[in-house]
């Protein structure tokens, strides 16, 4: 590999404690591990320590791009930060992913990547310009948002820099803070807290760097043909008449991605969770002005300074909804009252609660100080019942349980394997599902039939049962499946609302190619891999970050797990899908209201999964042999020497 391959060819390594910088090979790594994911992984298995905090100057926060990130017209610009996060239980290597042109822009100015480490004497922010990397005083933007941050940064610097940063609550400790970069988009797992501790408040970038690829006459056909199948998001943003799309750098195909202006001149990205987190009950049931009853233009309004002032301040809305939400119960349980927290949760949904807990909660002032540490040490703090309402509200990290397993019986064991909630794998089954949902209401211009998502399953998910939610067989296939093309893709790093390209507009069967993606990647990077080996990739890559977990204390049967609860609790009403449908037999609808997940036939999903990854079913430790035939020696020894393997 070299010149004509997509990669810019370098990775910056910044100490913090010396101030010093230096260049890593990207082609020490890609090999093996391609980028993204796989290379974070990699260099955190070598650099940091399981003993080590997440707060501590050991830990490592990567900046990572894949060979298809600034190649246009693929979805493949978008980047991720890795390192041990301490949002998770215990805090172990996490993973948070985030759209937009940073990470294009970050190849452009020379480098795949960042690696972080160490801890800065005072405020520090990383300017990269045309392949030069510098640490400038970031005093004047200490204490200020992240927004604002960007905003003076490019003020200094020109437009054309581009800018991630950590807000207020990422300067505290928040667990649950998050970064924010061009284009609004922002990434969860806490890492705006490591990068707070590390007093490194900003990275910019600059460049012009032209990237070139291997073959770009058969990347043009392959562009050619994802543009003529016709593939797209099945959904949707419509938040108000105001919101207009907007697509991320080098994007293929568009997605619910919006950018909604105020009545005040203020504008920003509405997408997701992200984008209706305080639109999660209708604006009747919310507490209003005494006498007031808000229009939906003016709820409009509430939700999206709601969603702007957790972007600035740095909070993940995902674990702030959790938490809400929890407030409120608790509340309306008589087991935290106004008085008691400093928060009017006797006025939950107006715009001064949201801005009172969202500030409250970034200074760790009084009660925030408690939140600041998490819902579940929150729940565990305030006693009383607390932890039992948090109980159904998440699963993993503090975030929501959304795509139910109890609904998505699939969704059961991709929850039960990762730290957090693994939301492109999870979209895997949701959004062929939300398809076929959509066309049983008969919406005009969908063809997502019951046998289209049969035919569909046995492409992608190894057979026909897999798509059968009636029943638990063909489960643990498809989770491999699912995991393996996941994890491939999150090292190239493709974009899940495109890839992969699952169900199509213009085909017979309307079923797409899982091997379009190995196809790209061999295009760009000019190596010979089909569907089989990219799949291997992201095996590897899995087993991989299984094993830092295992280092790190999370790993092993008993910790391939779901909350009491959800065994016990039956399903209520969704917020996507109220009726809680999914295809059964034949493609047939039935509703999972009502339902568990059942610990008997998950402890037996979890038996044929092991199984299918070469584990040991009994104690779900993986086997020196398997790491050893994935090219993963040199881990397998670890492990083995510390027990954690079979």
């Amino acid at each position: 590999m070299g010149e004509g391959d997509g990669y810019a060819g370098r990775i910056l390594r910044v100490d913090l404690s010396s101030g010093s910088t230096s260049d890593l090979s990207t082609y020490d790594y890609c090999d093996d591990y391609v980028g993204g994911r796989g290379i974070a992984a990699r260099i955190y298995w070598d650099e940091v320590s399981p003993g080590a905090g997440a707060f501590d100057a050991e830990n490592r926060l990567i900046f990572i791009t894949g060979p298809l990130a600034g190649v246009a017209g693929l979805a493949g610009s978008r980047w991720q930060v890795c390192g041990k996060s301490p949002a998770t239980n215990p805090e172990v290597f996490c993973y948070s992913n985030l759209g937009g042109r940073w990470g294009a822009k970050l190849k452009f100015a020379g480098y795949d990547g960042i690696v972080v480490q160490g801890k800065a004497e005072a405020p520090v922010y990383l300017l990269i310009d045309e392949g030069k990397a510098e640490l400038k005083d970031a005093s004047h933007l200490w204490g200020k948002g992240a927004a604002q941050v960007r905003k003076i940064i490019k003020g200094e610097l020109g437009n054309n820099v581009s800018v991630v940063a950590t807000g207020i609550a990422g300067e505290n400790g928040v667990i649950f803070s998050s970064l924010l970069a061009d284009d609004d988009s922002s990434g969860s797992s806490g890492f705006g807290a490591v990068m707070g501790t590390k007093k490194i408040k900003a990275i910019a970038v600059r460049g012009k760097q032209k990237l070139a690829v291997a073959d770009p006459d058969r990347l043009q056909e392959l562009k050619r043909y994802i543009r003529e199948i016709g593939v797209g998001s099945p959904v949707t943003m419509v938040m108000s008449p105001d919101a207009r799309p907007f697509v991320c750098y080098g994007c293929a195909v568009g997605c619910l991605r919006s950018v909604y202006k105020a009545s005040s001149g203020k504008s920003g990205k509405v997408m997701c969770q992200s984008g209706v987190f305080y639109q999660s009950r209708p604006p009747q049931d919310f507490a209003q002005p005494r006498g007031k009853v808000l229009t939906a233009t003016e709820w409009d309004e509430v939700a999206f300074t709601a969603n702007r002032l957790c972007d600035d301040y740095g909070l993940d809305t995902n674990s702030l909804e959790v938490m809400i939400n929890w407030l409120t119960s608790c509340f309306q349980e008589g087991i935290l009252s106004d008085e008691e927290t400093g928060l009017p949760l006797s006025e939950v949904g107006s715009l001064g609660f949201i801005e009172t807990l969202v500030k409250t909660i970034a200074s760790r002032e009084g009660f925030g100080d408690t939140l600041a540490r998490g819902s579940i040490y929150a729940a565990g703090e305030v006693g009383g019942g607390a932890r039992e309402i948090l109980g159904g509200l998440t699963i993993r990290a503090g975030q929501d349980t959304a795509y139910d397993p109890r609904m998505y019986i699939t969704n059961s064991l991709l929850y039960a394997m990762e730290p957090r909630q693994p939301i492109q794998q999870l979209h895997e089954i949701f959004n062929p599902v939300l398809s076929w949902l959509l066309w049983t209401y008969k919406l005009e211009g969908t063809y997502a039939s019951g046998d289209v998502i049969r035919a569909m399953a046995r492409r992608f998910w190894g057979s026909e049962e897999a798509a059968d939610f009636s029943t638990y067989d063909g489960k643990a296939l498809a989770v491999k499946k699912i995991q393996d093309r996941q994890y491939a893709q999150e090292c190239m790093i493709l974009c899940n609302f495109a890839w992969p390209m699952m169900l199509v507009d213009n085909s017979d069967d309307h079923v797409g190619d899982p091997a379009v993606a190995s196809k790209v990647f061999s295009a760009v990077t000019g190596r010979d891999v089909d569907e089989e080996g990219l799949c291997e990739i992201g095996e590897k890559v899995f087993n991989l970050q299984r094993g830092i977990h295992a280092r790190e204390g999370l790993g092993g049967r008993e910790s391939d797990n779901l909350p009491d609860i959800f065994y016990t609790q039956p399903l209520q009403s969704d917020h996507f899908n109220p009726g809680c449908l999914v295809p059964g037999k034949d493609g047939e609808p039935i509703s999972r209201l009502g339902e568990v997940v059942d610990k008997g036939e998950f402890e037996r999903m979890k038996d044929e999964y092991y199984e299918l990854r070469g584990w040991d079913a009994a104690s779900g430790l993986q086997r020196k042999s398997q790491l050893e035939a994935l090219g993963l020696a040199d881990i397998a020894d670890v492990l083995a020497r510390d027990q954690l393997i079979i």
